[in-house]
Order: structure tokens, then sequence, then C-alpha cells
């Protein structure tokens, strides 16, 4: 099965994502089509695995950055995002996959959506420890905040991948802004004098990330 995910995604970085043939997958896994459905029973449950897939190595690139934030949040976020920035680079067939509808009909189960809903409750803990330790305003973790930032950093990404899919991370046009987005962001959610989420400030103390 994972040879035919490897495959089908070295079919859509040639062909286009939405241009994914169950007969081209088969010719190259060296099998005629009908015996790929005994493991995907269509082209969509390939589509649905990949999306899978993803989402879960996106999630997995966030873990090492969870620590940092109750240290310094702020950092552990642009950190956090500039590596799944360099992630969605890397994988671009699956970034797109993610974070566009290249596929016409295309959903994602519940079981493939889950580690989507799981990247943004690690969003909303991260944002809501950058609340408690003073760097962000309230409202920064509430639903508009959220689709704020996500819409800031797809943005990045999908501007690059769409523009200068082989540029290095460090150097895309797009991508290095990634900091400035994240500065932005900080920035219009800035706490304001007096401003406060409830909870004790003084100790210095933030919440564990869950």
């Amino acid at each position: 099965m994972q040879e035919i995910l490897d495959t089908a995604l070295d079919v859509m970085a040639v062909e286009g994502v939405a241009a994914l043939s169950m007969a081209e997958v088969a010719r190259r896994v060296g099998v005629r089509p009908p015996s790929l459905y005994q493991y995907f029973p269509s082209k969509m449950a390939i589509y649905d695995a990949l999306f899978e897939r993803g989402m879960r190595e996106a999630v997995r690139v966030l873990e090492p950055y969870r620590a940092a934030l109750s240290e310094d949040p702020r950092s552990a976020i642009l950190a956090g995002q500039q590596a799944t920035v360099a992630w969605a680079m890397t994988n671009p067939v699956l970034a797109q996959l993610l974070y566009w509808r290249p596929v016409p009909g295309f959903e994602p189960t519940p079981r493939a959506f889950e580690p989507a809903v799981q990247q943004l409750e690690i969003l909303r803990a991260a944002l809501q420890a950058a609340v408690h330790a003073g760097q962000l305003s309230p409202a920064a973790a509430d639903e508009e905040g959220m689709a704020l930032y996500t819409a800031l950093m797809s943005g990045v990404i999908s501007q690059q991948l769409a523009n200068e899919p082989s540029a290095r991370v460090e150097e895309g046009r797009f991508t290095r802004l990634t900091r400035t987005a994240v500065d932005m962001f900080f920035r219009f959610y800035a706490p304001e004098e007096g401003e406060s989420d409830g909870s004790d400030l003084c100790g210095g103390r933030t919440p564990a990330a869950d």
C-alpha cells in the first residue's frame, strides 16, 4: 500500500495533483489495474490516504516545538511555522492536497481529517500560551484570530508553490516572509495596556502546550 501511495505521489508530481491515473499507477507499480482495487477501492481512496499521510506528517513537524511554548511562545510559534513552511516546500504535492482544493469532488473522510483537527488544536494551544504570556491579546486565540493566522500562513505557502516551487525555502520570494507574517500577526493582536485573559501573569508562568 505504501508503494502504491508513493507511486501515486510521483504521478501527481508529473501530471498534476488532479490528474492521478489508476492505470498509470498500476503500470509503474507493475501490476494490472484491477489489482490496485484490492488495496484502494477508488482513486478518491488514494487521495484520502495521501491526505491523512500528509496531515500526520505536518503534525509531527510541530511536535518538537510544543515544549518550548512554556518558555517563549512567540519564538516557538515562529520556529514551528518556519518548519511547517519548509515541510510544505519539500512536499509540494502533499501540500497542495492539504492546503488547496485541486481535486474536484474530493473531501477527506473523518479519519483522514482527524490530524487536521489536531493541527488546529496545536495552533489554538500555542496562541493561548502566547496570550497567557502577555504576548498576544485574547482575541488572537479565538476563531477569527485563528482564521487570520491560517490565512496568512497558507498564503505564504500557496504563493511560493504557485510562483517559485523550486526555490530554496530561505530564499523564496514568499517563504522568506514567514517571520514578517508572524510579526504582523503579533503586532495586530498585541495586548493593550491592562488587557488580560484573566490569568496571573505576574509570576511569568505560562501554561503547558496542552
